[in-house]
């Protein structure tokens, strides 16, 4: 039995996660001063509401709260999802790291694009729609997230949709990048 090619290493460093760096991919998912609030009047000024993110969702939401722990900083999947915009919001302030690619019309991403973003645990994120992302890294133990998504997206993790160890449903894709490209990323803070 011949044995595996190693594959390909490719260094990303974490870049901080601000909103002009999460453009191509998302929106900085926390308080912002440069959305001016919204005219709601009740409460005699002391609510302020402002929409920082653009949400679409057209199914039935989910807001799981995961928790995260200290893995390798190497990246194996890559997964979309093209009826919402995913999102995360660390509670309790721990860092995290995030790794994504622009959406595009091709069976993987492209792998030219990888990105990696350490966000302090201050502010969150919102996924563009057909976003290539992992599911974030933990840099401290018991990191929790609040993650935004449609219902089906999680269902079609714990049900027989994974095959060869990729996942196919209606509205995720994932895909093994490793196994289908030869290139494995590894994340540098």
């Amino acid at each position: 039995m011949s044995a595996l090619p190693k594959p390909e290493i490719r260094v990303l460093k974490a870049r901080p996660a601000t909103a002009a760096a999460l453009a191509p991919y998302g929106q900085l998912l926390g308080y912002n001063p440069d959305v001016e609030p919204m005219p709601i009047d009740f409460y005699a000024g002391a609510v302020k509401v402002r929409r920082v993110v653009d949400c679409v969702m057209d199914d039935q939401l989910e807001l799981p709260v995961v928790t995260v722990n200290p893995r390798p900083l190497e990246l194996r999947w890559m997964e979309r999802h093209t009826r919402h915009t995913q999102g995360f919001i660390p509670l309790g302030g721990k860092p995290f790291v995030a790794v994504f690619a622009p959406p595009n019309d091709q069976d993987i991403p492209d792998l030219d694009q990888v990105e990696a973003f350490h966000f302090d645990g201050q502010a969150g994120f919102m996924m563009k729609l057909g976003t290539w992302h992992d599911f974030p890294y933990a840099l401290e133990e018991n990191t929790h997230l609040i993650v935004l998504l449609r219902r089906e997206a999680t269902d079609g993790l714990v049900r027989d949709n994974v095959i060869q160890n990729e996942v196919i449903g209606p509205d995720l894709e994932k895909k093994d990048i490793v196994q289908r490209t030869q290139v494995l990323f590894r994340v540098e803070l």
